[in-house]
């Protein structure tokens, strides 16, 4: 089942990470600037860090099995089944600032991270 709500197009497996309309054009950005069009951007939770679990946020041309993917104005965002419960909820945005450029992910899930700022648990 597919459904089309103000832009965002929902598939039958999905999540509930939200992706900003100005992460979602950084995105279309850098997918054109690679020339490429077959890319989702993926979000993933790994163990790793000072912390106990890091995100992973990459390009992938591969969709996996029970992978949920919610369509964002054309950027696909995919999360695999282990990391959507850690993710429940996130938002991913980007900032291009003197003080900060990069993506941020605002989770409510996570109950602290580490002073880098790089890891979370």
């Amino acid at each position: 089942m597919t459904t089309t709500l103000e832009g965002i197009t929902v598939t039958e497996n999905t999540h509930n990470v939200a992706l900003t309309a100005t992460a979602v054009e950084k995105v279309k950005a850098l997918l054109n600037q690679e020339g490429r069009s077959d890319l989702r951007l993926r979000i993933a939770v790994q163990p790793g860090g000072c912390s106990g679990l890091i995100y992973q946020l990459y390009f992938d041309e591969r969709e996996l099995e029970n992978d949920a993917c919610v369509d964002f104005d054309g950027v696909e965002l995919i999360v695999d089944e282990m990391s959507a419960p850690y993710l429940d909820g996130a938002q991913i945005d980007f900032s291009d600032t003197i003080e900060k450029q990069g993506f941020s992910i605002d989770n409510p899930n996570a109950s602290g991270s580490c002073a880098c700022g790089d890891s979370f648990h």
